[in-house]
């Protein structure tokens, strides 16, 4: 199939899929919670169609007493009480399968968020059930899976962007880390999978240039080579399913993405390290009381292998990486500006990253790119090497300027690849910052120079001038200027919720206060 030919047939699933997804809105089924349904549904169809085929046939449920007929075909031509019976009963017989499973995690703890019979028989009959999923190319099948998720992040009431990455600048980021196929690669807060679909990629991309990959190559980039960690269950299970559905891992084999806090212990060595960690400066997890209220309890990781202790959950992630690459390794990682600049526990974390990485690149990001509104970030670019006694490893930080006269918004003015292309084009122009072509925004850091700095803030800014300052015809539409101010605000109204939660839920104050 063609490029032409696979967008067109990725469009029409993703068109017929996400009209389905309008209706069962109506009844508050919320957009992910339709994605995280057809990812049952579609494990299902699928496991039924490779034990039917028949070239080579695979059982992928399970197999033991109790199995046989069930599945997918005693979904189909089911309806009413009947078929949400037989669905949910499905649902939590498949989730308590043995952890470690693809089933186990895909299934665990799921449930039927459809309640209307005659529309889950619908999903089943009509939408699922007229499609051949196993002849799709895993490019159509796992595109239109992704873009069902990027529509899903859109959906502001599920909060789901969270752990959505603006495709472009995970593209840019991986194409200047530029994985290759004897690389060990993760992603510690992995979300729906969009890193380690790209590095994925760009592999393949690149074997084919030179014949395509050998089977040990293949072997270890789908069985285990990749792996992500994620916290929440439910985002575990779509970053599974998009990561069987692009062709990685198997359907009964290897479980590829871990449910579980990255930060609470050592990570399994890497040598490529993507990730944007989720936003929010405090670690902490909820618990719920005895009187059914949920509360949140900061966390400090006490680890040995930590420079210091903190409940900045941002910059957990940062010692967390750091400590998690091989040598050698590399690591870009999106952080906001506050691991650049915040003291204490930050300043320790950056001296010591300073002294014993080679921190060479950082990408400053403009606003308006990230679900999480009024969020200023950057993307740090490390390299773990061996010791380097008396000197520390990094001698040159280089700053690209990509924030200042650029304005984006997630609808009018969205970011895009090309969008990036200026900055890796440099990045790759030369392997150390001083030896890449000259940007007007780019300036060159020497190590004593940050060194020396208070708090050794790395929040560098000012050569490329602002022309928003002097020059009224740089002035943004009035709708963009709107976009940004309503972005600004859904920003702060999520902080001032914060706070009130807090204040709720602070030691010693009563639940019955008013």
């Amino acid at each position: 199939m063609s490029a032409g030919q696979t967008a067109v047939e990725t469009r029409r699933l993703v068109d017929k899929l996400w009209n389905y997804c309008n209706l069962l809105r109506d009844e508050g089924v919320s957009t992910i919670d339709y994605v995280e349904q057809l990812t049952f549904l579609l494990f299902l169809k699928i496991a039924h169609e490779k034990e039917n085929s028949p070239f080579a046939p695979e059982r992928i449920l399970p197999d033991g007493p109790g199995w046989k007929n069930r599945g997918w075909q005693e979904l189909v031509g089911k309806s009413g009480e009947d078929l949400k019976h037989r669905y949910q009963d499905l649902l939590e017989d498949l989730g308590n399968q043995p952890e470690g499973s693809p089933l186990h995690l895909i299934f665990n703890k799921a449930t039927n968020k459809i309640q209307n019979a005659a529309n889950l028989a619908k999903l089943i009959n009509d939408l699922i059930g007229k499609e051949n999923w196993s002849i799709q190319g895993t490019d159509v099948k796992g595109d239109a899976y992704e873009q069902l998720l990027a529509r899903g992040a859109e959906d502001i009431k599920s909060g789901a962007g969270q752990y959505f990455t603006p495709r472009p600048l995970i593209d840019a980021m991986v194409r200047c880390v530029r994985p290759t196929a004897k690389d060990t690669i993760t992603d510690p807060a992995c979300g729906t999978g969009g890193f380690l679909l790209a590095a994925h990629a760009y592999i393949v991309a690149e074997a084919e240039q030179r014949g395509g990959l050998d089977p040990d190559e293949r072997r270890h980039i789908s069985e285990g080579g990749i792996w992500g960690t994620e916290l929440v269950q439910g985002t575990a299970r779509l970053a599974a399913m998009n990561l069987l559905l692009h062709g990685i891992g198997s359907w009964n084999g290897k479980q590829l993405i871990r449910v579980e806090d990255a930060l609470a212990k050592p990570g399994r060595p890497a040598s490529v390290v993507l990730a944007n960690p989720p936003f929010g400066r405090k670690s902490s997890i909820t618990i719920i009381g005895e009187d059914g209220r949920a509360t949140r309890e900061d966390i400090s990781y006490s680890r040995t292998d930590f420079w210091v202790t903190t409940t900045n959950k941002q910059l957990n992630f940062v010692q967390h990486i750091a400590k998690a690459l091989d040598i050698p390794g590399r690591a870009a990682v999106v952080v906001p500006d506050n691991v650049l600049f915040e003291g204490g526990a930050g300043e320790t974390i950056r001296r010591k990253l300073l002294t014993e990485y080679d921190v060479h690149t950082l990408l400053r990001l403009p606003t308006g790119i990230f679900y999480a509104g009024g969020v200023k970030a950057n993307v740090l670019f490390f390299d773990a090497k061996p010791g380097r006694p008396g000197k520390a490893w990094t001698d040159k930080l280089a700053v690209y300027d990509f924030r200042t006269n650029q304005h984006f918004t997630l609808k009018q003015n969205a970011l895009r690849k090309d969008h990036l292309d200026d900055f890796v084009e440099w990045y790759l122009s030369g392997e150390r910052p001083e030896d890449r072509k000259p940007n007007d925004r780019v300036k060159v850091f020497d190590y004593e120079e940050l060194i020396a700095r208070d708090k050794v803030n790395l929040d560098l800014i000012g050569w490329v001038k602002d022309e928003s300052q002097d020059d009224a015809d740089s002035l943004l539409p009035p709708e963009m200027i709107a976009a940004e101010i309503v972005e600004d605000l859904q920003a702060a109204l999520a902080e001032f919720a914060a706070v009130a939660e807090a204040l709720a839920n602070r030691p010693g104050k009563s639940p019955d206060t008013n």
